[in-house]
């Protein structure tokens, strides 16, 4: 990637403290953050009135074969392991590692899960071949939103994961400046709470929940868009991995979607 000009992005001012020094991109010269979003479970509210609480709840049996799951390794694992007691942003290995493969793959194996899917999981909750699964935040909104208020979203009891998509140039691109401008545009509050009003996932941007207030007063109070401190303390980013680290656990993961 290259290099960020910030005098082509002065509306950096804008971003959030808590995302300018991530441990992949020290002080952010390679990458700024778009969207965030937790992942978590979800279900269908007329076929679970009880509502679920934890990601054990999606291995009751009574829900056999009408979960889904992540495709996303380190959010669909980073649940399981935080059920296991291991706090995915710290220090942890091979071993916590394994032991949540091996929750998932005796969950795929007995026919539990029915599915591992990315977005298109969220064409299974509709069907209602899925009642329950791991789920991205955004998506629930959404589909309440298109199909009717059928789904409730909720970070785990033990924990949800919080992921950022960012903004990059890649090498050899030579529109860089072009891109800087887009960002500095995105990084505009009220653009901000615009984009947040649609997408439904957290925004980076400083004063964009200030602007979100003229926009919808009760979109500026949802916590799964502008999240307090409160829910972000319950919220876990799965920590980086060495080169070897990545290879490793996503063979061991793609072995079960192989599999499944």
């Amino acid at each position: 990637t290259q290099e960020l000009n910030y005098d082509n992005i002065p509306n950096i001012v804008n971003l959030n403290p808590a995302l300018r020094d991530p441990d992949f991109d020290k002080g952010r010269a390679h990458t700024l953050p778009w969207q965030g979003g937790f992942a978590g479970i979800c279900w269908n509210k007329e076929a679970i009135p009880g509502g679920l609480a934890s990601v054990a709840d999606l291995w009751n049996s009574e829900l056999k074969g009408r979960v889904g799951v992540l495709s996303e390794m380190r959010d669909t694992m980073g649940l399981i392991m935080l059920e296991n007691g291991v706090d995915i942003s710290g220090e942890w290995g091979d071993a916590e590692y394994t032991e949540a493969i091996e929750i998932l793959r005796e969950q795929v194996e007995s026919g539990q899960v029915r599915n591992i899917k990315g977005n298109s999981y969220l064409e299974d909750l509709k069907s209602e071949d899925t009642l329950a699964a791991i789920c991205w935040s955004g998506d629930i909104t959404v589909i309440n939103a298109e199909a009717g208020d059928k789904w409730e979203f909720a970070i785990p009891t033990a924990g949800g994961t919080l992921w950022n998509d960012n903004f990059l140039v890649p090498i050899g691109s030579p529109r860089k400046a072009n891109a800087e401008a887009l960002m500095n545009f995105y990084y505009d509050p009220e653009v901000a709470a615009e984009v947040a009003a649609w997408v439904n996932f957290i925004t980076p941007v400083a004063g964009a929940k200030e602007a979100a207030i003229a926009i919808d007063p009760e979109l500026a109070e949802n916590q799964l868009i502008f999240p307090n401190e409160e829910t972000l303390s319950n919220a876990h980013i799965f920590r980086s991995l060495s080169g070897a680290e990545e290879q490793k656990y996503q063979a061991q993961f793609q072995s079960i979607l192989l599999g499944a």
